[in-house]
């Protein structure tokens, strides 16, 4: 080793032995010198990294320089008709109209109530389909005029395919035919020329002719068999690549959620001696909240109705429905379907008054008869003094992911063409713990097979707890089913539901302010009614048709401080245009005009 370095080539002594760290050091100091940096600063002013630099805004530099005449000046001015407007008309959903009469109203609310008239003004761009902007209708179109193109084959793909088949094919075989053969300096070397055609000649080749004819020709030829959409052929960009982006809005239209529709078919108790009323209404467990309005049925026989003609003298065809519309905006397996039953307003303790319902059957109508004729000449009495109002009796709830879900469902029976199902208490004991663990991405009420429900098992309203937090506590416990739940006292009845998924427009609806909503051609056929929503959670979508209701939901009255016994209380709500009790005004032309009147029992 010492001979070898000692005999070194003169030319290698002259190598620069620098180490790279130096020169990485020396360049940085000259190149932070002051001298460097006044230099740079006369020359060119470098941008930091970390700012961000604005792009050019075009339409404004268009605008603010006038462009040259030429060829491609079209290119850079903007279409003078690019902007159309359309004027199109407003839709009503219902036959009548919801708007209050004109004549009555303020300039200022009239110009108000326009808003809910007005036609839509739509300003669209007619050259909008040419713009690179990512849209979903652009970015699918462009796929759909790439899918009849035509797959390119060039000599460099088919000479890479062939030689992977030198191997393999046969020189022979190969050399007779020249169609699959590709086309290049080395096929002579190796294919017989012999056996290969020639190619077409080209006419008028060696003709002499004018630049222009040549031109005109050439443009001629490049227009045969030319996509018409050239520019289009670029492969669509991803969306999150996309540079500019332009959704097309919609034509407002009123929000509507998951609609379902729940139809009462019949309610039977034991013993039949007063008219009893029922209603639905959705909770929501998870956000203790109220998700709807109040949906009230009458399934009583024309017996028990006779009861009350007192007190009706005129029905309203709205007060005959049936059957509801819900609609759930934030589908959740914490939505339950809460069934109320109440009775008219009699004397005693809400548990005394629904105690022949939990003792008495049909099969002891004999054993009981005087007890039962007795029971029926005081639901009349009441009816007849206290028919226009009303106390709880009962309560209920179903559990709506049992109605979508397969796991939380009931077994079918085949032999039942309604499609039958028990929601007993036991059922829903063995599949609790299933439905607690469904997700919500199971909970869709818009594609379910439709249900017949038969509920036996309803719950003695308890004086003590009539709150909704009382409410709330007890659907918890359905899920989960305890304790709580066994000590409610049961009344048994029969009541037979549907429940389905509601079409978009189901004809013979009402609408919640009690308008017919089209389709509906039979006034006098039994009417839907389709029920407000209160969504859990917010709805950012605008407005578009006039509403004018308010729901008022009394939710306790607190006797407890006083002294001794207290009489039944009633609570008048009503608007008035005065003090004076003859100007009480009707709240709306579909309800009777007299105000509505609450009555909370005094252990409340």
């Amino acid at each position: 080793m010492a001979s070898l370095t000692s005999e070194r080539r003169a030319f290698a002594h002259k190598i620069n032995r620098t180490i790279a760290a130096e020169v990485r050091k020396q360049v940085s100091r000259e190149y932070g010198s002051p001298q460097m940096s006044k230099k740079r600063a006369g020359v060119h002013q470098q941008v930091p990294l970390t700012e961000v630099v604005e792009p050019v805004d075009y339409e404004e530099y268009v605008s603010s320089h006038p462009t040259e005449p030429g060829p491609l000046r079209q290119l850079l001015e903007f279409p003078s008709d690019d902007l159309q407007l359309i004027l199109q008309e407003r839709e009503c959903s219902t036959l009548e109209t919801a708007l209050p009469e004109e004549d009555t109203l303020d300039s200022r609310v009239r110009d108000a109530v326009g808003v809910y008239t007005d036609h839509w003004l739509i300003i669209q761009r007619r050259y909008q389909h040419y713009s690179t902007v990512q849209t979903p209708h652009n970015s699918e179109r462009q796929r759909e005029r790439q899918r009849g193109l035509l797959k390119q084959t060039f000599e460099l793909d088919e000479t890479a395919a062939a030689d992977r088949q030198d191997d393999q094919d046969d020189p022979k075989r190969r050399s007779v035919s020249m169609d699959d053969t590709p086309r290049g300096s080395w096929a002579s070397s190796v294919f017989d020329l012999k056996n290969s055609s020639p190619d077409v000649l080209l006419p008028s080749l060696l003709d002499r002719a004018t630049a222009e004819d040549v031109d005109q020709r050439n443009a001629e030829s490049r227009q045969q068999g030319r996509h018409p959409h050239f520019l289009a052929l670029y492969s669509a960009p991803d969306e999150d690549e996309a540079v500019e982006r332009c959704s097309l809005p919609e034509v407002p239209r009123e929000h509507t959620g998951q609609r379902i529709m729940v139809k009462c078919l019949s309610l039977k108790f034991e013993i039949e001696i007063e008219p009893i009323f029922g209603s639905l209404a959705l909770y929501d467990v998870k956000e203790k909240k109220k998700i709807s309005e109040n949906f009230y049925f009458d399934l009583n026989s024309d017996q028990m109705k006779s009861l009350l003609r007192p007190h009706t003298p005129h029905t309203a065809i709205s007060t005959l429905a049936r059957s509801a519309i819900f609609s759930i905006t934030y589908p959740s397996p914490d939505i339950f379907l809460v069934i109320k039953l109440e009775k008219v307003l009699q004397q005693g303790d809400i548990g005394e008054c629904c105690e022949p319902y939990m003792v008495m059957k049909e099969s002891d109508s004999t054993k009981h008869k005087e007890k039962l004729e007795k029971l029926r000449q005081q639901t009349e009495q009441a009816c007849g003094r206290l028919g226009r109002f009303r106390m709880p009796f009962a309560w209920t709830a179903i559990h709506l992911l049992n109605i979508v879900s397969s796991a939380g469902g009931l077994d079918r029976s085949d032999s039942d063409s309604d499609t039958e199902r028990k929601s007993a208490w036991s059922e829903r004991k063995k599949r609790g713990a299933e439905r607690v663990s469904v997700g919500e991405d199971l909970c869709s009420f818009t594609n379910f097979r439709p249900a017949t429900l038969t509920v036996t098992n309803f719950f003695k309203q308890a004086s003590d707890r009539l709150s909704d937090e009382d409410l709330y506590k007890f659907l918890a416990d359905m899920r989960r089913p305890t304790s709580v739940l066994r000590r409610l006292r049961p009344v048994t009845a029969q009541l037979k539901v549907d429940i389905s998924p509601a079409a978009d427009s189901s004809p013979y609806c009402l609408s919640p302010e009690l308008l017919h909503v089209k389709p509906y051609p039979d006034l006098r056929v039994r009417p839907t009614k389709e029920v407000l929503e209160f969504p859990a959670r917010h709805v950012y979508t605008p407005h578009t048709t006039y509403r004018n209701l308010l729901y008022i939901y009394p939710q306790s009255l607190n006797f407890s401080s006083r002294q001794g016994s207290v009489r039944n209380i009633t609570v008048k709500m009503q608007f008035m245009e005065g003090e004076d009790p003859s100007q009480a005004m009707s709240v709306s032309e579909h309800t009777n005009p007299t105000p509505y009147t609450l009555t909370l029992h005094p252990t409340h």
